[in-house]
């Protein structure tokens, strides 16, 4: 466990309260306040009776404290080196600039310790600061509903502008991509961020009742797997931020159906594909010509 449980909900939520009682004194309904905002609904039964019938020792019962400092939450060693670790990704830079640098310690893991075999290798340049300032700018627009002015690049090599109201940010493990789903007069549906050349607030005129809404082209393939070499745990993990069902059949088949977007189509062709003759894709015949298509690619590639 990296964050223990003593930095959790609870913790916090009554440091919280001794945080304000070293200021002012606290009656039940400031109590019941901060438990609510910090903790679960049920976690009034146990934290408020706790402090105010003086069981914890911590809140005398007229709502002071004999705490004369705001307790701290330090950081343990290995949280220290688990946020060490993951400063390495240069895909929090996106987020923010702070490091989390503590000289003292060493990574929990590194980047060298992972070997990504199914992975494109074309992804996004995160180390690019205008890659991270345009990122942002989206970012900080989604959060506030603001329209933006963008210049993307075609798949031609045309440069395009357009008016988007961006509603959400995905992420393409596979591709190793951000994606902009937006809507706007011109578009709806997704950008690839590398694709964006220049990205602004838009503060001229827009009516949001012209915009055109996200168009979503949901699809779906259904496939019968046999269950071999633990293939239906690696199904379900390698599909795991899809929706889908497996039905079982039979003592080692079954039957797995799984919603995508038409945009993901290659992915998903690709990944089925890389189960071999374990997985028979059932319907629909146009998935199923796809597959065909693919295997007589790697064939003429002598693949």
């Amino acid at each position: 466990m990296i964050f223990s449980e003593l930095y959790g909900a609870y913790y916090n939520t009554v440091a919280s309260i001794l945080r304000e009682a070293t200021v002012h004194p606290l009656d039940r309904h400031e109590i019941e306040s901060i438990i609510q905002k910090n903790a679960f609904g049920e976690s009034l039964l146990g934290i408020e009776p706790a402090l105010k019938e003086e069981k914890w020792q911590l809140l005398n019962s007229d709502g002071t404290t004999n705490i004369l400092y705001a307790p701290t939450m330090p950081l343990t060693l290995i949280q220290k080196r688990w946020l060490k670790a993951i400063s390495d990704d240069p895909r929090i830079r996106l987020f923010t600039d702070d490091v989390f640098d503590y000289p003292d310690v060493e990574p929990l893991f590194t980047r060298e310790d992972y070997l990504i075999f199914d992975q494109y290798a074309d992804g996004d340049d995160y180390e690019d600061p205008a890659y991270r300032e345009r990122f942002r700018v989206i970012l900080g627009a989604i959060h506030d509903g603001h329209p933006l002015k963008i210049e993307q690049e075609t798949q031609r090599g045309k440069r395009v502008n357009t008016i988007i109201v961006p509603k959400y940010l995905e992420y393409s493990e596979k591709d190793d991509k951000f994606r902009l789903y937006g809507s706007g007069k011109k578009l709806s549906g997704t950008i690839n961020l590398a694709r964006i050349k220049k990205c602004n607030r838009y503060e001229g005129d827009y009516e949001t009742e012209d915009v055109k809404e996200i168009t979503h082209h949901p699809r779906s393939v259904t496939f019968e797997l046999t269950d071999r070499r633990n293939a239906l745990e690696r199904v379900l993990l390698h599909f795991a931020h899809f929706e889908k069902e497996a039905e079982r059949l039979e003592d080692d088949k079954y039957c797995v159906t799984i919603r995508y977007e038409r945009n993901d189509e290659t992915e998903i062709v690709i990944r089925i594909l890389s189960f071999g003759p374990l997985v028979k894709v059932i319907e629909p015949q146009s998935f199923v010509e796809l597959i065909k298509e693919r295997l007589v690619k790697q064939r003429d590639f002598g693949i």
